[in-house]
């Protein structure tokens, strides 16, 4: 059985997992400093909106990060280029969504995230998710495991349709998408438990890694909102692919976790409502 104090002897411990660690806790801080007293809130372009705590974060994990890792790459959603020109390009990379969440935080709808992810010659390697005002903090390393608060992660071995809850999102931003979305979402409501919709994607994939979930799917998620939560969830022994059944890398546009079976039986259901664009 995997355990925190196997993770402690990861030679990643020292050298990726605690700095992220110590990182998280600095964005937490400013994520807390800033609840309920925002000042500036703005509308991104096909991005939804932004305040002054996800630059706060984001500015303020960097700059810890990149005293720590000079020679790394970094990616954040507060100042992200172009993703077609990122993608692949980079040996060291750390993956960072400062605030996940950020119309719930914004509206005082206290889910919401950190989500810090390590990857190296194209893999995530390290992930850290800290949920300030739950008070929850989701670690993995790769090949360790996957933990809350010191303890181990388990997905769910729901394997029916019928027995599983799923957490989903909706992106408004593109018709398209949003019009298959539906699609799906229209389907799977009919045959599943339940469907829920928590608002933040880091925080549903380590929901699906503790078994609260039993799946999870989206279609056009951003890789820091997806870095960190993939290694949870396959860390506590699930998996994470593409609609079409690829495996998934921060870069695909869609996304379906849970356990093997569950995965399998929700892709067979879903193949004729998805566009020829879909991955």
């Amino acid at each position: 059985m995997r355990t925190v104090e196997n993770l402690e002897k990861s030679p990643l411990w020292n050298s990726a997992l605690y700095p992220a660690l110590a990182a998280a806790k600095i964005g937490r801080e400013v994520l807390l400093q800033y609840f309920g007293r925002l000042e500036h809130i703005e509308e991104k372009f096909q991005a939804g909106l932004v305040s002054e705590a996800d630059k706060e974060s984001e500015k303020a994990i960097f700059e810890y990060l990149r005293k720590k890792f000079p020679k790394d790459e970094f990616l954040g959603e507060e100042s992200a280029g172009d993703l077609k020109n990122t993608a692949h390009k980079s040996k060291r990379r750390w993956i960072v969504d400062p605030l996940d969440g950020t119309t719930n935080y914004i509206h005082r709808f206290p889910i919401f995230c950190i989500s810090i992810g390590y990857e190296v010659d194209g893999e995530i390697q390290v992930a850290v998710i800290d949920v300030p005002m739950l008070n929850e903090t989701y670690v993995a390393v790769k090949g360790c495991g996957a933990f809350v608060n010191g303890k181990p992660l388990k997905i769910s071995q729901t394997a029916e349709l019928k027995e599983a809850v799923f957490a989903t999102g909706f992106n408004g931003e593109h018709e398209e998408n949003l019009s298959e979305q539906l699609r799906v979402f229209s389907d799977l409501v009919r045959v599943t438990r339940a469907i829920r919709r928590p608002g933040a994607a880091a925080y549903d994939l380590a929901l699906v890694a503790r078994g609260v979930f039993d799946g999870y799917w989206e279609k056009g998620i951003k890789p820091w909102d997806s870095a960190a939560g993939i290694l949870l969830v396959r860390e506590a022994g699930g998996v994470v692919e593409t609609y079409r059944g690829e495996s998934y890398h921060p870069f695909s546009n869609s996304i379906i976790a849970g356990n093997k079976a569950l995965v399998e039986k929700f892709k067979n259901r879903i193949q004729t409502h998805l566009l020829p664009s879909t991955d």
